[in-house]
């Protein structure tokens, strides 16, 4: 399989769309194939834990071993997925959970696994999914043009959650007449029929254009774009917000089914399968909301259903008034997701990408595994009810987040470089390792300008920090305050070189609002100073002597 020309579809895109790559497909169905598993999985070993142990925190803390990992190992795996031949990792994340499901399996056949066991595996097979998460969800961009990228992410969110809604039934069911190991052997099936997939898939090398990345400079520069950009900070906060409250179902619903309705494994299966069964309805309305609803209302109206999800698990009584709750909490978990993911991507060059993702689902995985230690160790110190109302109270609190931190669409953005920098002019070789530097961009400015000069500027500033610039500011020469300097700093000459290759044409919109201001009858003039070598006695220009003396 090769992986197809990313084209403009000639009709406009529908949820099916996708399905016209052949790619997309194949890598489609495998992935749904392997999330049934991990659905089986995911029953079977909470439902085994439940069995092993009186304690509701060891039980809420499955959630916490599923979690955990991707806050410890999302950062590291974006990087990685945008250092590495992504392939090669997803053959790899692939083949390491196989073995981990196959040994968790024998254990637990042979009669040699123990609550805590069941908690260290759970906890290794995070360990893969976090190193697969980015990356796999990177991959979808590569398979499908941009307009159809919504359509592709909420088609994964299908996947997962017809997994959702058939994998829990299923576990249930071969827990119910075999063993939880049958299930885990079934799973290790999964992820190695997914590597298969993988491995027949030809993908295109990506192009590296200018001086490669090392891994700490590559890991601060997606933590650097995050931190300047408002657009997704402001979808990191509601995440944490609305992971952290909805770990509560997630985290305590088997012990609902177990403790306060007195029912079996099937009854907690077809909990998730109503859940499943939702989400998967979820898809096909929001093809209809689409238009009527943007993002931040999606997520404010997701927000509200899970508080009356939390409440209901709190007080209702009986499991089939809380079948229609779980189906109607799966459309809200869609419709919020979706909305999360989609809006993250895209936001973001594809330069860096899986770094972003990785620290969205490090928020999001923070906010769950958080947020169920919370929850179960509420109610381990009061009631059930208590902490399933407290986790209500806290959605309903969290959906004031909407006005200081919209969701903004970026479906209308053109993130490909812009490419129009001239390479600067350098007499002799520079290594990319050489530095720091600093870049002086002179404009003439009348004095009545000035408010809305600096207004603009201040947005470039922003964009110089966010793709790479230490320090970013503008000047204005006292002695001729009508010549104004934009600067800024950055760490090496190979940092800078990427620098041009990560402005967007997006971004020359915010640049031509600066320059529009600048009445020189010749382009702004644009200026590069390097450090000298320290083995040479040389006076630093003053510029340079002045910054370094702030580091």
């Amino acid at each position: 399989m090769t992986t197809p020309a990313a084209t403009m579809p000639a009709a406009p895109a529908t949820l099916w769309t996708p399905f016209a790559h052949a790619v997309f497909r194949a890598i489609w169905v495998a992935g749904l194939v392997s999330n049934v598993g991990t659905w089986m999985q995911n029953v079977a070993g909470v439902w085994l834990v439940t069995t092993l142990t009186t304690s509701a925190l060891l039980v809420a803390l499955m959630q916490t071993a599923t979690s955990l990992p991707a806050f410890l190992l999302s950062l590291p795996s974006g990087v990685l997925a945008d250092l590495i031949d992504r392939r090669r990792l997803l053959l790899f994340t692939q083949a390491f959970m196989a073995v981990v499901a196959a040994v968790l399996g024998v254990l637990t056949l042979t009669g040699g696994i123990s609550a805590l066991a069941v908690l260290g595996f759970t906890f290794l097979l995070g360990m893969g999914s976090a190193l697969n998460a980015p990356i796999w969800q990177t991959v979808v961009t590569e398979l499908v043009p941009r307009p159809v990228l919504p359509f592709a992410i909420t088609l994964n969110g299908v996947s997962n959650n017809i997994a959702r809604a058939i994998g829990p039934a299923i576990g249930g069911l071969v827990i119910a007449y075999y063993s939880p190991g049958f299930v885990f052997l079934l799973n290790g099936l999964s992820f190695l029929g997914t590597w298969a997939v993988v491995y027949a898939w030809r993908r295109t090398p990506t192009a590296v254009a200018g001086p490669a990345e090392n891994f700490i400079g590559a890991l601060r520069a997606g933590m650097r774009y995050v931190q300047y950009s408002p657009a997704l900070y402001g979808v990191l906060v509601r995440t944490f917000a609305f992971s952290f409250g909805a770990s509560a179902m997630w985290a305590l619903v088997s012990v609902v089914v177990a403790r306060k309705l007195h029912l079996s494994s099937g009854h907690y299966g077809t909990m998730l399968s109503w859940l499943g069964a939702g989400a998967v309805a979820g898809a096909f309305l929001m093809g209809r909301a689409g238009s009527r609803l943007n993002f931040n209302q999606r997520v404010l109206l997701g927000g509200l259903a899970f508080v009356g999800t939390n409440v209901a698990l709190a007080l209702f009584t009986a499991v089939y008034w809380l079948y229609p709750v779980m189906f109607l909490s799966g459309i809200a978990w869609l419709m919020v997701m979706t909305s999360f993911s989609t809006t993250v991507q895209l936001n973001v060059p594809k330069w860096v990408q899986a770094r972003v993702i990785s620290i969205y689902m490090l928020v999001f995985q923070a906010g769950l595994s958080v947020g169920s230690l919370v929850w179960g160790e509420l109610a381990d110190r009061t009631t059930l009810t208590v902490a399933l109302l407290g986790a209500a109270g806290w959605m309903l609190l969290s959906s004031g987040l909407a006005l200081p931190f919209p969701m903004r669409s970026g479906e209308n953005l053109n993130l490909d470089p812009a490419g129009h920098w001239p390479t600067p002019e350098v007499q002799g070789e520079v290594d990319p390792d050489d530095g720091p530097v600093v870049v002086m961009v002179e404009y003439l400015v009348a004095p009545q300008d000035w408010p809305a000069f600096r207004q603009a500027a201040e947005l470039l500033t922003r964009l110089r920090l966010r793709d790479g610039a230490l320090r970013a500011g503008v000047f204005a020469d006292m002695a001729h305050p009508e010549r104004i300097t934009e600067f800024f700093y950055v760490a090496t000459w190979g940092e800078h070189q990427r620098q041009h290759l990560r402005f967007t044409k997006e971004d020359q919109a915010i640049e031509a609002q600066v320059q529009q201001f600048h009445t020189g009858s010749v382009p702004p003039h644009v200026t590069h100073f390097l450090a000298f070598p320290k083995s040479i006695n040389v006076e630093v220009p003053m510029p340079l002597q002045n910054l370094e003396a702030q580091q």
